[in-house]
């Protein structure tokens, strides 16, 4: 069993740009906390091979997603739960005065940065570049 506080300071930002916390991981999944600053819009992106939900917290921002089956744009705001598919295209950015915050649980947990690709989007991105602003990878800790 886990229990983990929400860090006061990042571990890490994702691929696509968000500020994340790393809360807990076990063989099945990963759940992250992830925060974006008013007006960031993030690279566009595609997992290899995770799945994820996630759950808005606070704030307001847009989604775009597409697959094989066309593609759509979601209003984020507190409250609202998205899934986000493996293989699925996604570009998501800030659009309120306050940062965007939501939970992201990763199935199976995230294997690392070479699992996301950046593509075009809709958005032009505004995010740092990662090669500027990647920390290192969170130690992982056994669950055994």
């Amino acid at each position: 069993m886990q229990t983990r506080p929400l860090p006061s300071a990042p571990d890490a930002r994702s691929p696509a740009g968000a500020e994340i916390r790393h809360l807990i991981e076990s063989e099945t999944g990963g759940m992250i906390h992830s925060t974006v600053p008013p007006g960031q819009v993030n690279r566009a992106t595609v997992h290899a091979t995770v799945s994820e939900f996630w759950h808005v917290l606070s704030g307001q921002g847009q989604i775009w997603r597409q697959d094989d089956t066309g593609e759509e744009t979601t209003p984020l705001t507190a409250g609202v739960s998205i899934e986000i598919p493996v293989g699925t295209a996604f570009q998501y950015r800030c659009t309120g005065p306050g940062p965007l915050k939501f939970l992201c649980i990763t199935m199976p947990p995230w294997p690392g940065d070479h699992e996301a690709t950046v593509l075009d989007g809709p958005w032009q991105p505004t995010a740092p570049t990662p090669e500027v602003t990647l920390l290192p990878e969170p130690v992982r800790r056994s669950t055994a």
